[in-house]
């Protein structure tokens, strides 16, 4: 059997549309389709505008799009230096098994390293065990000490509105 040639390039404006379905087929993966709103004005504003707000890299085996993983830097204060932050990491299930996921996740660590960053984060769904057992493979640990909070839509307004 050939080895799939593995190529992963940081995402380029002509990339947005592949993005924004791969983050369809992700959500839809995770049972959360309805949730997207995002359109390729937004993401090309977010990524590629004046002051973008992430970046991406896109996965092609053997030329064909096998998934993304979109990302940005925080900042740790205890630390005193920049991290990096994995949003969203895809591969489309008939790539998987195949490296894709690994060497995603190899780029950004490298990538992390080349920008000065002291860590690299992200959550996964409490369900998807698949996922958790995979990180844990590559020597992720679970940061079971901390409770993710989110504040969005209506509430999001209402606490802002505290701000006057």
């Amino acid at each position: 059997m050939q080895t799939p040639c593995i190529r992963i390039d940081p995402a380029t404006p002509a990339d947005v549309p592949l993005i924004l379905c791969l983050i369809r087929e992700l959500a839809d993966y995770e049972n959360l389709g309805s949730q997207v709103v995002a359109t390729e004005a937004c993401l090309q504003a977010s990524l590629f505008g004046a002051t973008p707000a992430a970046a991406a890299v896109v996965a092609r085996v053997d030329g064909q799009a096998a998934g993304f993983a979109l990302f940005y830097k925080n900042f740790s204060t205890f630390l005193g230096k920049p991290g990096l932050y994995l949003e969203d990491l895809f591969v489309r299930p008939s790539f998987r098994g195949r490296s894709v996921g690994k060497r995603l996740l190899a780029h950004l660590a490298a990538f992390a390293l080349e920008q000065g960053c002291a860590r690299f984060e992200w959550a996964v769904l409490d369900w998807n065990q698949a996922a958790r057992r995979f990180y844990e493979s590559l020597g992720a640990e679970a940061n079971s000490g901390w409770i993710p909070y989110r504040v969005t839509a209506e509430a999001l307004r209402r606490l802002a509105a505290r701000a006057n």
